[in-house]
């Protein structure tokens, strides 16, 4: 592992995992004033959840670094962009900045290589994804879904699925893709029996 300083967005819900892609919408000045530092420099931008509200806010340990592989600046200073993962990451201080956005210190993980399952990991995940989304409402493409390969499937499930700020964090935080799936499926069968994703939390 290697030690880097990074600029951190904060954001809940939102999650990076190496070799996905997150687009983002970057509307406050700050965060505006983060990109365009990040565009200057090196294009990495730290993705982070929150642990509680609060301003600054507390910090979960660990997120992930993006790169900002698109970009689309607005007229009015907004910006589009599509951060690409590359690494999960470990803060290990905050920095003393006069920067509107906040730094850290953090240590990189070795991005990997991309995990596979194992048939009956796949297939379950694929089954209570299917109950779970006829339960949330959702249209799904599954033809689609079944070409996806494991690691783009796992993930990509992780990052969008409608689950409480500490699930989508023990998603992040799951050693393996292996363990990220049982995780996922766990989850998916929580919420489908107490109610709205949204609104649920897993202790």
């Amino acid at each position: 592992m290697s030690a880097t300083r990074l600029s951190i967005f904060p954001l809940a819900g939102a999650l990076l995992f190496p070799r996905m892609q997150l687009p983002l919408h970057i509307f406050e000045p700050r965060y505006r004033a983060l990109i365009t530092d990040s565009l200057a420099r090196d294009r990495r931008i730290g993705m982070i959840q929150p642990r509680e509200a609060g301003d600054p806010a507390a910090l979960f340990d660990m997120g992930c670094v993006g790169r900002i592989a698109e970009v689309e600046a607005l007229d009015d200073g907004r910006f589009d962009i599509v951060l690409e993962g590359l690494a999960r990451f470990t803060i290990l201080r905050e920095l003393d900045v006069t920067t509107q956005f906040r730094q850290v210190e953090a240590e990189l993980e070795p991005a990997g290589e991309s995990g596979q399952l194992a048939l009956a990991e796949r297939a379950s995940l694929e089954m209570e994804s299917r109950r779970f989304a006829d339960l949330q409402g959702y249209a799904v493409d599954w033809e689609a879904v079944t070409r996806l390969d494991d690691e783009s499937l796992v993930n990509g499930i992780a990052q969008i699925a409608p689950f409480d700020v500490a699930s989508k964090q023990a998603l992040l935080e799951a050693d393996t893709l292996s363990d990220r799936a049982d995780l996922i499926v766990q989850l998916m069968q929580f919420y489908g029996r107490h109610g709205d994703a949204a609104e649920g939390t897993l202790q």
